[in-house]
């Protein structure tokens, strides 16, 4: 089992700095998945740590070994990694025995024992071993080329955007494939995604990049119900922002009184994020009487403006009446058995604590002390 230690990488892509002093620690035998939009630096980064790349300067380490470094360069077939591309890269050449074996010593090669284990380790039959890469599925194709990583015992598993070539069935099921099988040789694992329900549900630890910096390094819990800014917020997921007034912790706004998770000194104007599975939708009913109305401070009335059904659940667009200001929107999650038709009103209540960050009006909070990520 080894740690993978990245610290102050810098790298370029024809004269332009793509990476700008990542630092990134792997604890030993988990995941950690990086999470960025298309052309952010993720994959540079990966092929910085595979060997395939020279940085401008920083360090990698795998355990006490540096691999990377002020006058160290180790050759990429020498650090002991296994890489997992997005296409596979299976040889059409040779069959699945052969391709699982590829690397491997003289002797490992006719080691049909060790192939049907690696098969068996990835949920595929020791059968599959005399065939031929096109006569295998997608998804089959993705075991087989994490199963070939896997033989030689890698210190680190590279995973370049390994399932997004697959249909979402197919995806889900070879995910949860791999995983185990990582799990099962406690392998210490990159995997670079652009994808948000990917990251969060693979990983032990997500890493988001922006514009070749990490904004935000966490559990998936915590990076997606506390992300650090904004940006963070809507990459990971559907985020509503409502204008409101923080005080003693407590957010003002649109959907009534609504408890701050993350004050931090942060007083006046504010914008509070509101996640649509934070929403519970239900018939609207008229308060009888102004204590009931004061009493219900965590609900607002609203109008459905937009439903988009996926079977599962859908999610709805509500359009809130609150009176006197400029109508707001946000998002609901409902389950796909009980969609309120477009057109009708519901209540809205909120559960849960709210993220709330700087407002981004340009009017100045009294306090700010937002906490910022460490690169």
């Amino acid at each position: 089992m080894t740690t993978l230690t990245i610290t102050g990488i810098t790298a370029s892509h024809q004269g332009t700095e793509v990476l700008h002093g990542i630092d990134l620690t792997v604890p030993s035998a988990t995941t950690t998945a990086v999470l960025g939009p298309s052309g952010c630096g993720k994959s540079t980064l990966l092929r910085v740590v595979a060997g395939f790349l020279r940085p401008d300067s920083g360090e990698v380490r795998l355990g006490d070994e540096v691999v990377v470094g002020p006058g160290t360069w180790v050759a990429p077939e020498r650090r002991g990694l296994g890489y997992v591309s997005q296409e596979g890269n299976l040889f059409p050449h040779l069959d699945v025995a052969g391709n699982i074996t590829y690397g491997m010593p003289r002797r490992g090669r006719r080691d049909r024992a060790r192939v049907a284990e690696l098969l068996e380790l990835v949920g595929l039959s020791p059968d599959l071993a005399s065939r031929r890469p096109d006569q295998l599925s997608g998804g089959q194709q993705q075991r087989i080329a994490l199963a070939r990583a896997l033989a030689r015992r890698p210190k680190v598993v590279l995973l370049d955007e390994p399932f997004s070539a697959l249909d979402a069935e197919l995806r889900v099921s070879t995910r949860e494939a791999v995983a185990a099988a990582l799990a099962h040789e406690q392998a210490t694992v990159v995997l670079v995604t652009h994808d948000q329900a990917e990251a969060l549900s693979f990983a032990d630890q997500v890493a988001i990049m922006h514009e070749g910096r990490f904004s935000q390094v966490g559990a998936p819990t915590e990076v997606y119900s506390t992300p650090l800014d904004r940006r963070s917020a809507t990459f990971l997921g559907e985020a509503c922002f409502l204008p409101g007034r923080l005080e003693d912790g407590v957010v003002q706004c649109a959907l009534g009184s609504l408890t701050a998770r993350n004050p931090c000194g942060l007083a006046g104007r504010c914008e509070v994020l509101i996640r649509p599975e934070q929403v519970r939708l239900s018939a609207e009913v008229e308060p009888t009487d102004g204590a009931t109305a004061r009493a219900e401070v965590r609900r607002a009335a609203a109008e459905v403006t937009k439903a988009s059904y996926f079977g599962h659940d859908a999610l709805v667009e509500l359009r809130l009446l609150e009176p006197g200001s400029s109508p707001a929107v946000i998002s609901a999650r409902t389950f796909g058995s009980n969609v309120p038709a477009v057109g009708s009103r519901v209540i809205v209540t909120v559960e849960g604590e709210s993220q709330v960050f700087p407002s981004s009006d340009g009017e100045p909070e009294r306090e700010s002390a937002v906490p910022t990520a460490a690169h």
